[in-house]
């Protein structure tokens, strides 16, 4: 097998801020033609440039807000196997996810990924569903296995008894529990920041990225853009574009039917679980192949979910979980604990719009006009999302390529076919590992926060703290974020704005509680005098 394909922690052509911004800017709308323009800054758009720019092609990414500030960053932070879409019967997606996942935890993100315990509780009278369990666990791990799953990535299922099921998930209610099923599953630190990490490596193979620029309009040569920054209207030519808007790529590419639906989740405190270390599996009642979840984060919260409802009307540009989901969610978990979750247990929510697949164009397999990945499926079921197949599409039409549909485990692939359709150079991205991946230097005293989040960037996020020790302690009281992370963000991480550095550089924002704790220093950092504390001084 190849050697990954590494870049050197705080290479300079990878660092994003408002001056690479201004110069990206300044050279897309100079008047040279380009080979590719995306449109989206999510997983699959930054996937995409990092793909074109690493074939060799020309490439600029625009984003209207900022990066991951859609659906990418409101999933369940897993880059999973596919086990639900084997319960479907979807073996083709779940044999991609196998494969992507294997990709992405093994040479790609391996420092953004920890394996994850997760138990499925079995309750007297149960049998068939322990039966059902043992055997979906089972086909995971014959999937894990043919996908090639890097060894020792992912432990085998066991059966547990009931005293260690209770050891791993101590908030289970104990009576009639006779023990659970254990299998493994990767979990993110965070997927906004897988997406700023592939923004950050799309940019050391020269690819220029902007944030809060916005699409006015797709023409035959290119695209007319404006930065909503300054207000300014300019063109970028383009031999290609690649639209990868997500849930709003339909609004781009009229020929694309796509059926979102909205993925809502809970946030409560990880010690009203018992401060389980392992995730919850809760079959939803009355369905096959659907489940809750209960997702334990390091950092003492618990993420709860998944709903799966169909989004009427227009299409928002962002949605809050509706009250009736979440209480939908802590209703099913709580039919497996010993004490009841309630409404005031919930800190926080968010919620995802996916941009499902309904129907796609025609198969033409010169790729010219109305072309379709071999994953494009309409499912027979109108009513229900779950339903709909996680299979993505890609079309083309004259020099506009339009992704959609898929899920983050597979934003590589996706990007991979999209592409293939305007370059012949061969794909490199199962090779490439994002900025922070690698063997951790032996430096001492860093915060482990800052390992499981930057990988071997951490001593480089650190060292912002050398001229100014402030930035090495907690931005404020009951906080655990650091004045460095703030700072890396401004430097390298193209923040703009309090809610860049909250929202997706930290995701402190997700809990409003203790997003109030640092908003105020957020915006201090944010001030021109903070110049002044040296986090600038490199650019």
């Amino acid at each position: 097998m190849a050697l990954p394909i590494t870049i050197a922690p705080g290479d300079p052509a990878a660092r994003l801020n408002a001056e690479t911004r201004a110069r990206a800017r300044d050279r897309a709308a100079s008047g040279l033609q380009l080979d590719v323009l995306v449109i989206g800054g999510g997983v699959t758009g930054t996937g995409v440039a990092l793909d074109a720019a690493s074939r060799g092609l020309t490439v600029a990414l625009v984003e209207r807000g900022d990066f991951a500030s859609g659906t990418s960053s409101y999933s369940s932070k897993l880059v999973h196997g596919g086990l639900r879409y084997l319960a479907t019967g979807d073996v083709g997606v779940a044999w991609e996810s196998a494969i992507e996942r294997g990709y992405v935890a093994g040479t790609i993100a391996p420092h953004l990924i920890r394996p994850l315990p997760q138990i499925a509780p079995l309750y007297a009278g149960e049998q068939k569903l322990g039966y059902l369990t043992g055997a979906g666990f089972f086909a995971g791990d014959v999937l894990k296995m043919a996908a090639r799953t890097p060894r020792g990535l992912l432990k085998g299922w066991r059966r547990l008894g009931k005293r260690r099921t209770l050891e791993l998930a101590p908030g289970l209610n104990p009576d009639g529990l006779k023990g659970g099923m254990l299998g493994w599953e990767c979990q993110l630190e965070d997927d906004a920041r897988l997406v700023i990490a592939l923004a950050r490596t799309a940019a050391a193979y020269g690819a220029l990225m902007m944030t809060q620029t916005t699409v006015d309009a797709i023409t035959p040569a290119g695209a007319q853009v404006h930065d909503s920054l300054t207000g300014e209207s300019f063109y970028i030519n383009a031999k290609h574009v690649i639209n990868a808007a997500g849930v709003w790529a339909g609004q781009l590419d009229q020929d694309v039917e796509l059926t979102p639906s909205v993925g809502s989740h809970a946030i409560v405190r990880s010690e009203r679980l018992g401060n389980s270390t392992a995730a919850l599996i809760v079959p939803v009642p009355g369905e096959t192949g659907r489940f809750v979840f209960s997702l334990p984060q390091p950092d003492g919260l618990t993420y709860l979910g998944i709903t799966d409802n169909p989004l009427a009307g227009p299409i928002p540009e962002h949605i809050n979980a509706p009250v009736a989901d979440i209480s939908w969610i802590i209703d099913t978990v709580s039919e497996v604990l010993a004490v009841p979750l309630t409404l005031e247990d919930v800190v926080g929510t968010y919620a995802g719009m996916r941009p499902l697949v309904r129907s796609a164009p025609s198969v033409d397999p010169t790729g010219n006009t109305d072309s379709a990945t071999r994953d494009a499926e309409q499912s027979d079921t109108e009513d229900r999302t779950a339903d709909i197949s996680r299979r993505h599409l890609v079309s083309r039409h004259d020099n506009v390529v339009t992704i959609a549909g898929g899920k983050l485990t597979t934003y590589r692939r996706m990007a991979n076919d999209a592409v293939d359709l305007v370059s012949d150079r061969p794909c490199l991205t199962t090779r490439i590992a994002l900025v922070g991946a690698g063997a951790k230097p032996p430096v001492p005293g860093i915060p482990d926060r800052l390992w499981r989040r930057y990988g071997n960037e951490a001593p480089t996020v650190w060292d912002l703290g050398v001229t100014n020790p402030k930035l090495r302690v907690p931005v404020a009281p009951g906080s655990d974020v650091l004045g460095v992370e703030f700072a890396f963000g401004l430097e390298h991480e193209l923040a703009l704005s309090v809610d860049d550095l909250l929202d997706r550089r930290t995701r402190v924002g997700l809990v409003p509680q203790d997003a109030d704790l640092i908003r105020g220093a957020a915006q201090e950092m944010l001030t021109p005098e903070s110049a002044s504390v040296g986090h600038r001084s490199s650019m």
